[in-house]
């Protein structure tokens, strides 16, 4: 009897660490990012007191401008509240995923999102930049 509820206790511990080690090695992949809503060229999306410029350039050369309107304080947080904009927390702030539909994929293609002020290449992210009313802001998909 004691040697029966021994390998029962045994068999019940294997299966604890199987499980726990299963579910630690799918911990914090997501392959995907999240998927934004894609705007199309010359539209009005959202609500507020300030009025964002925005336009995406894809890979292509392509480009799409819409207006955003706003309260948020940042621009990464206009786009994001209105699921424009899809990134993950980095070390040095939001990096960006995926702007408009479109995703740029570093470690893939060696592409990545250029974030430009009234047409200069800005020296903050998006997450760390005021939203300003009657600015003009770009991401452009760069190698």
């Amino acid at each position: 009897m004691k040697q029966n509820m021994k390998k029962m206790g045994a068999l019940l511990l294997t299966l604890v660490v199987v499980i726990a080690s299963v579910g630690c090695t799918n911990a914090g992949k997501n392959d995907t990012p999240a998927q934004t809503i894609t705007v199309k060229d010359g539209a009005t999306i959202g609500e507020g007191s300030k009025s964002l410029a925005v336009e995406v350039v894809d890979g292509e050369g392509k480009s799409v401008s819409f207006t955003v309107k706003t309260d948020e304080k940042t621009v990464g947080e206009a786009l994001q509240a209105l699921q424009v904009l899809s990134g993950e927390e980095g070390p040095y702030g939001l990096y960006i995923k995926e702007v408009n539909g479109i995703v740029a994929d570093y470690e893939k293609d060696a592409t990545y999102w250029g974030f430009y002020i009234n047409g200069e290449y800005a020296v903050t992210g998006a997450d760390m930049t005021d939203a300003v009313d009657g600015d003009s802001y770009i991401f452009k998909v760069e190698k």
